[in-house]
């Protein structure tokens, strides 16, 4: 018994997770032994010591878990959230009901980092999460590399699949060529994490969908933003008079598909109406503006709040087309150095989800009109069909 407790506790310590195990007592009798080894950690990351207990008595059906195994056998998946996404990995993981897995990341002193699994991922599911923008910690570049070599890391210790969760998606915005000599950056993204051994992605509101659809060839998982902000809206805009306006024609059917959903939890007529935006060289342009607003609540949406200026000159147009309030919502708050434009705007609310991590000066000092909504149990209801 004592060899045997002896070896759960390693693989206990190898893999970082509970684990618990059954045997059989010796002759006819159908008692036995359970053993089950828990992980204890201080920083959450390495584990320090093991504690565990032992039962005696006969094995219970709760003893067998899927397919007749037993928890020591679980294909239940393996989920890691990099440093910088841990707040949006414990979210996902307390919404699948899942433990985060134990990682190491360590930094060198010429800028160089490693990342590996403090468990055995060999034959098992690995999902894998991290958030692509650039903080004051890490660059998006960082981020990204942090996660293609854990990507290879986790098929190099034999991970059956890695699924990648990047709630923002880095440079999905540059998708086609607008210039001679143009890079396509979102495909040659798509190649570097299919040169890894991804075997599917999953992001949150992407700037074209289309454009994602194309440039991965792995299997990929959309999740729009409707279902985090549909619950938000109906009650901060209860009993109002609604209007969906996109802040460019190209997110029409972003702010289309929230319209309707709007639309039918209230079961009143919502409205629609976009303002025309112009870029070039980094200049914006543009006062087209179509659809009625007039003594309604206008909700203007879009992928992503950056610098706010899009935001904020469609809020001007609307109060000055008579909206009674204005409501701007987006999945990614960048808020690239504050968006002051957009916070000194005429916008009452301005909802965002908590793909990213609001920056520092934000998070210090909070505008009052500004709420963060979770995304995560979305993303878990939509990304449980692959976990099986």
């Amino acid at each position: 018994m004592a060899v045997r407790l002896r070896r759960l506790a390693e693989t206990v310590v190898s893999r970082g997770e509970p684990l618990r195990a059954w045997a059989d007592a010796a002759g006819p009798s159908r008692e036995g032994v359970e053993w089950l080894v828990l992980p204890l950690s201080s920083d959450g990351v390495r584990v320090d010591a093991v504690v565990g207990a032992i039962a005696l008595g006969q094995p219970a059906p709760s003893r067998r878990g899927r397919g007749g195994k037993t928890p020591a056998q679980t294909d239940e998946p393996l989920l890691f959230a990099l440093n910088a996404s841990q707040a949006f990995g414990r979210s996902l993981a307390d919404a699948l009901g899942l433990a985060l897995a134990a990682h190491e990341e360590r930094d060198f002193e010429d800028g160089e980092h490693k990342a590996r699994p403090l468990c055995d991922v060999a034959g098992r599911t690995a999902v894998l999460v991290q958030s692509l923008h650039g903080d004051d910690a890490q660059s998006v570049n960082d981020k990204l590399c942090r996660m293609l070599f854990f990507t290879g890391a986790l098929k190099d210790s034999g991970a059956r699949r890695v699924l990648l969760v990047a709630p923002y998606l880095c440079y999905a915005r540059k998708d086609r060529r607008t210039k001679l000599h143009d890079p396509v950056t979102t495909r040659y993204l798509g190649q570097l994490f299919e040169a890894m051994g991804a075997d599917g992605i999953a992001t949150v509101e992407v700037h074209n969908q289309a454009a994602f659809e194309n440039a991965f060839r792995i299997p990929k998982l959309h999740v729009e933003q409707t279902g985090a902000l549909l619950p938000y809206l109906l009650r901060i805009a209860s009993g109002d008079k609604l209007a969906v306006v996109s802040p460019d024609s190209g997110g029409m059917k972003r702010a289309e598909a929230l319209r309707l959903a709007l639309e039918d939890a209230t079961r009143q007529p919502v409205s629609k109406a976009f303002m025309e935006k112009q870029r070039s060289m980094g200049q914006v342009w543009g006062d087209l503006f179509a659809g009625d607003v007039a003594g309604r609540t206008a909700v203007i949406v879009d992928d992503m709040i950056s610098t706010g200026g899009s935001m904020a000159r469609t809020a001007e147009e609307c109060r000055r087309r008579g909206a009674a309030r204005v409501i701007c919502a987006a999945a990614h708050g960048l808020f690239a150095e504050g968006a002051p434009a957009l916070f000194a705007s005429p916008v009452d609310r301005i909802a965002v989800t908590d793909t990213v991590e609001l920056p520092s000066a934000l998070r210090r000092a909070p505008p009052g009109n500004l709420d963060v909504i979770g995304v995560a149990p979305t993303v878990a209801a939509s990304l449980s069909p692959w976990l099986g």
